[in-house]
C-alpha cells in the first residue's frame, strides 16, 4: 500500500472515531485518548494530521457541506434547490455519523476556542442565493425579502432536527422536515406557482450525501 493511501486511511479512521465520540458525548465529553483508542492510531499519528482536538471539529464542522456537492453542478439553483438541501442534511443526519457529528459541534459552539458560527453564515449565503434566484424566477411572492427568508430556513431547520432529535432520535426527521417545507411554501410562494415544487425533495434528494 502507498504511503499517501496508508495516509489518508489513517486521517479517515481518526475522523471516524473522533466523530463517534463528538455525536455521542460532545465536545466537552470526547478526550484524545479515547478518540486515538477507538481508530486504533497513536498519538503521533493523530498529530500529523490535526494539531488540536479543536482542529478535528472544525474538520467534522466542514464536512457537513459535502450535501452540497450533488448540487454544485446545477446551472438554475433556486427553491427547490434549498428544499433538496434541507432534505439532503435530513438524509445524512439520520446515516451519516461525521454529519451528525458536525451539526452536533455548530451546535456547542460555545466550547470551542474559535465560535462555528461561520458554519451557519455558510448555509444562509448558499439559500440566500438560490433565494434571490427563485425571486427573479417569480418563485417567491414579491413582498418576499430573500435575506430574511434564509435565515428563517436555516433557523427552522435547525430548531426541526434537534427537536426530532430529543423527542424521537430523529426517527421522524424526514417527516418534520417536509411539513416545514409544506408550511413555508404555503407562505412563500405565489399559489399559481405551488405546483412547481415538491416538499419532500426530489427523487434521490433523501440518499445519503457520500463524503
Amino acid at each position: 500500500m502507498a504511503r499517501q493511501e496508508r495516509a489518508e486511511q489513517t486521517r479517515n479512521a481518526i475522523l471516524e472515531a473522533a466523530a463517534s465520540r463528538f455525536d455521542a458525548v460532545g465536545f466537552l465529553g470526547a478526550s484524545l485518548s479515547e478518540i486515538l483508542a477507538e481508530a486504533g492510531v497513536t498519538k503521533g499519528a493523530l498529530y500529523f494530521h490535526f494539531k488540536s482536538k479543536e482542529d478535528l471539529a472544525d474538520a467534522l464542522i466542514d464536512e457537513q457541506f459535502t450535501v452540497w456537492e450533488p448540487l454544485s453542478a446545477l446551472e438554475e439553483p433556486g427553491l427547490q434547490t434549498v428544499i433538496n438541501l434541507t432534505q439532503g442534511m435530513a438524509a445524512s443526519l439520520l446515516s451519516d455519523v461525521r454529519v451528525r457529528a458536525g451539526i452536533r459541534l455548530v451546535i456547542e459552539h460555545g466550547s470551542f476556542i474559535t465560535p462555528a458560527g461561520n458554519a451557519y453564515k455558510r448555509w444562509i449565503d448558499t439559500i440566500h442565493g438560490c433565494l434571490l434566484a427563485a425571486k427573479a424566477a417569480g418563485d417567491l411572492r414579491k413582498e418576499i425579502n430573500a435575506h430574511d427568508l434564509a435565515h428563517y430556513v436555516v433557523g427552522s431547520f435547525t430548531g426541526v432536527q434537534l427537536s426530532s432529535q430529543v423527542l424521537t432520535g430523529r426517527s421522524d426527521l424526514l417527516e418534520r422536515t417536509t411539513f416545514m417545507w409544506t408550511t413555508i411554501l404555503n407562505s412563500v410562494v405565489p399559489p399559481r406557482r405551488l405546483h412547481r415544487f415538491n416538499p419532500m425533495g426530489t427523487p434521490s434528494t433523501r440518499e445519503p450525501a457520500t463524503a
